[in-house]
């Protein structure tokens, strides 16, 4: 499976709002620039976690981002589906029945094992990421992250 850029983005900007102190924002610029990202493209990503009630946003001179609710209540499933929806990437075409070697219609009568076994991958990332909070990738850094990240986005100790 292959997500687009954007995904990365995006899951690494939730990481590092998480490892702010609580109410601290930073704003699209800041993260660009700490990432080294086209702002205006990231500006109109955040925007779909902000949709998607991952983010919050807040406007004027301290306006920013910052994590809309505890990171141990935010998975990697909020953010990926956020940004790419919540449909399969495999979707069976049937092509089973095409072409020279097109199956009877008997033999089609129970679903495709291969669209089976992609659906059953789908689930199983699916569940995978579900199960991962932000706070639970925060707990694997580096102790120094938190420090660094906070210093180097926002200024701030």
């Amino acid at each position: 499976m292959k997500l687009p850029v954007s995904t990365e983005w995006l899951l690494h900007c939730a990481t590092s709002l998480a490892q702010l102190g609580a109410g601290t924002t930073a704003s699209a610029a800041q993260l660009a620039q700490y990432f080294d990202l086209p702002a205006a493209s990231l500006a109109k990503q955040l925007q779909a976690l902000v949709r998607a009630g991952v983010l919050a946003a807040t406007t004027g001179p301290r306006g920013g981002f910052r994590l809309a609710r505890p990171a141990s209540e935010i998975t990697l499933l909020h953010i990926v589906e956020a940004v790419d929806g919540p449909s399969a990437p495999y979707e069976c075409r049937e092509i089973r029945r095409q072409g020279r070697g097109a199956l009877p219609a008997e033999e089609c009568r129970s679903p495709c094992v291969l669209a089976e076994k992609m659906a059953e991958a789908h689930e199983a990332w699916r569940r995978s990421l579900a199960a991962t909070s932000l706070a639970q990738i925060i707990d694997g850094l580096p102790p120094s992250a938190p420090a660094r990240t906070r210093r180097r986005l926002t200024g701030t100790p």
